[in-house]
């Protein structure tokens, strides 16, 4: 009978024990069917859905992040593991993702050129909500592994910076970027007012082996779309006066400081700020004299937003389009009231001052009271 007490408190530490044992269990099951769960609530990658900046997914058994967001083209296999500037490992999924949709229609699968002597069909190569890519059938469709990220934080960069409000047509719709390999050298710009790209911003460019980054090239045409299009009217008053390359020497280096591209910014300095120029005069030194001061000194890309702001709101226009270019003291009268600043002491050291440009400059005062500085 003494022996009852001793036989009750083994049972009940057993039965203690038991409890113990099934509540661990139960732990451990439930932390194995949570991260289960985890694991089922990642889509598995799939070759040509749509995905967004930022959406994790799981490819065999590891979790990749978009980098940028992208429709790939049909045929691209275009897996994370093989594409480490659109995907990034890593990344937590917290559900399954929706099929996408992009915001804007997608842009057709092909695109017969139409214009100059260009008569390549054209092939969708990668697309967003901000750049559409097109190649001509002798591009490597690989070469988009570098493009698409880089023209798509590019533009957007450019979106948000000459068009906050997004009122004009440089945000109307993406940037279509078109490429081709060994013909058609050079490049040339169209905007949405254009009929000759069917009402497109386009940047189309000619060169070679396109699957190595030549960041400069593709970026240098999409500067003639935002001079021709971030004043909300049509056309570029001051290209006379600036020509192909000068503006772009400061879109492309503010560009490429802005995306911390700190390598190219740097590369792009050196080059241009002991470059020549014989216009307006001999020995005129653009990026030195004029344009990298502005940059530095009135805000970076601020100064030309300003400049375009107050082309739309003040230059003669007939209904869209500018009515007529600058003269070299109308150029000087709005960018002094884009800085805040006269700045026809730095115009005269940067393009030489006679007396025409100083009666230009006077008359420019004249007739556009309404700018400051």
């Amino acid at each position: 009978m003494r022996m009852k007490p001793f036989i009750a408190t083994a049972a009940a530490l057993a039965i203690a024990a038991a409890t113990a044992t099934a509540a661990v269990q139960s732990t451990a099951n439930a932390a194995s069917g949570t991260a289960a769960a985890a694991t089922s609530a990642c889509s598995t990658w799939n070759a040509t859905a749509s995905y967004r900046a930022g959406d994790v997914l799981r490819y065999g058994a590891t979790t990749y992040t978009a980098v940028v967001g992208l429709t790939p083209p049909r045929g691209t296999n275009w897996t994370p593991a093989s594409s480490p500037t659109l995907w990034k490992p890593g990344g937590t999924c917290s559900a399954p993702l929706l099929t996408r949709k992009a915001t804007l229609a997608n842009p057709p699968a092909t695109w017969q050129e139409h214009w100059f002597e260009h008569r390549s069909l054209l092939q969708l190569a990668g697309f967003n909500d901000t750049v559409a890519l097109y190649f001509d059938p002798d591009v490597n469709k690989d070469a988009a592994k570098w493009m698409l990220p880089y023209l798509t934080n590019m533009w957007s960069y450019v979106q948000r910076t000459y068009d906050p409000a997004r009122t004009t047509k440089l945000t109307a719709d993406r940037l279509y970027s078109i490429h081709h390999e060994g013909k058609y050298f050079g490049g040339h710009p169209s905007t949405m007012y254009d009929a000759s790209h069917d009402f497109r911003n386009v940047s189309d460019v000619g060169g070679n082996n396109w699957t190595s980054p030549q960041y400069e090239v593709v970026t240098h045409e999409t500067g003639h779309v935002v001079e021709s299009t971030a004043s909300g009217k049509h056309g570029s008053p001051a290209f006379p006066l600036w020509q192909d390359s000068k503006w772009m020497e400061f879109y492309i280096y503010d560009a490429y400081v802005a995306l911390g591209m700190t390598a190219e910014a740097t590369a792009f300095y050196n080059k241009n700020i002991t470059k020549s120029d014989s216009f307006p005069a001999a020995n005129t030194h653009w990026f030195r004299d004029w344009f990298y001061p502005l940059w530095r000194d009135h805000g970076h890309a601020a100064v030309m937003v300003k400049y375009f702001a107050l082309l739309g709101q003040y230059f003669p226009a007939n209904g869209q389009n500018f009515s007529r270019n600058l003269n070299w003291g109308e150029f000087v009268h709005f960018m002094s009231g884009a800085a805040g600043v006269n700045l026809q002491p730095q115009a005269k050291t940067a393009f030489g001052w006679p007396a025409t440009y100083e009666a230009q400059f006077q008359q420019a005062k004249r007739d556009f009271p309404n700018i400051k500085y």
